[in-house]
């Protein structure tokens, strides 16, 4: 919530204009952007009038392809075949809405599709270390990763093209576990490089709903018969909980030590999912979230999207970053 006012998708494509805020000094927006902390969502108070901006809110964007919003369209040139970075996700409009409202906004995205932690620090798909892109005066970071690491994108394949129940599901959650600490060590890398950073970690979400498909809709090919068993989204659901969970606990534990972070999740409790969230997992009757087979139709990404936020899901969790959220 942004001086009282509740954003809604539409909003944050910029349809609606709501009006200019205040220009803020940076100690004004950086006592809101810490009161994140507290409150659990990005707000800040009005400037006295006359206040100027003295320098620029300085964003960095980090992490994975629900990161980069791979899936989301309108991708950033050059890599489009690439990392996908694209100019409808999460980071991207949230760093709109600041220049909408009168904030002047220094923005380096370096998400890419397919990183893992550890690719953080390194040489990725032909491009810098992510890290690399923080420094002092960085203000705000978002970050989403840890998919990788547990071979989230292998074991969605595995549900399509087999049996990814019993064993498998137990690989995976077995890995779970030990994204907390790793998560931990980059949290403190990040606050290292850049001390005075709010840090916002998002959450994946649940994916494909864990209940048969509802009669009579319309859903994407990748719901259809013979591609994911009851079983198996049962399984898929026990691993979206557990990453989410996970995810919340490097959160907290790293709070603990000090470290200026916040977790936002389309997840309440690692459990139910938020109501702006719910019933739009792919094959629920409502508009899906996620992509689905219909990133492999003409012209589309193709097979590097499914499973991966869409443009609405991307504006969603937008809005939950914004909103006065209690995560």
């Amino acid at each position: 919530m942004i001086y009282g006012i509740m954003l809604s998708p539409s909003d944050l494509d910029g349809s609606h204009h709501k009006g200019k805020l205040s220009m803020l000094t940076r100690s004004r927006f950086i006592a809101g952007i810490m009161s994140f902390v507290v409150g659990g969502g990005l707000m800040w108070a009005a400037a006295p009038a006359g206040a100027q901006v003295t320098s620029r809110l300085n964003v960095v964007a980090l992490g994975d392809s629900i990161a980069a919003g791979t899936g989301a369209g309108d991708y950033e040139p050059g890599t489009e075949r690439t990392c996908y970075r694209s100019r409808n996700s999460a980071s991207t409009l949230i760093v709109e809405q600041f220049k909408n409202r009168g904030t002047e906004v220094n923005f380096d995205n370096v998400t890419c599709s397919g990183a893992a932690i550890a690719d953080l620090r390194k040489t990725f798909n032909g491009e810098p270390p992510q890290l690399d892109a923080l420094d002092q005066e960085t203000d705000l970071v978002t970050l989403t990763v840890g998919g990788n690491d547990i071979d989230l994108a292998a074991f969605g394949l595995a549900c399509l093209q087999g049996n990814c129940t019993g064993t498998a599901t137990t690989a995976i959650l077995n890995r779970i576990p030990g994204l907390t600490p790793t998560l931990g060590d980059l949290l403190a890398e990040i606050q290292q490089r850049s001390p005075r950073a709010q840090i916002i970690l998002t959450g994946y979400g649940k994916i494909v709903s864990n209940a048969p498909n509802p009669p009579g809709v319309a859903l994407d090919p990748i719901c259809g018969a013979g591609l994911l068993t009851d079983a198996e989204r049962v399984s898929g659901g026990q691993i979206f909980a557990a990453l989410d969970a996970a995810l919340s606990e490097a959160a907290q534990s790293a709070r603990a030590d000090g470290i200026n972070v916040n977790f936002v999740s389309p997840y309440l409790n690692s459990t139910t999912l938020r109501p702006e969230f719910a019933g739009h997992s792919l094959c629920e009757s409502t508009v899906p979230f996620y992509r689905g087979f219909d990133a492999l139709g003409a012209g589309q990404e193709g097979v590097v999207a499914v499973l991966h936020l869409n443009q609405q899901g991307h504006a969603a969790l937008a809005n939950l970053i914004l909103q006065d959220a209690p995560r």
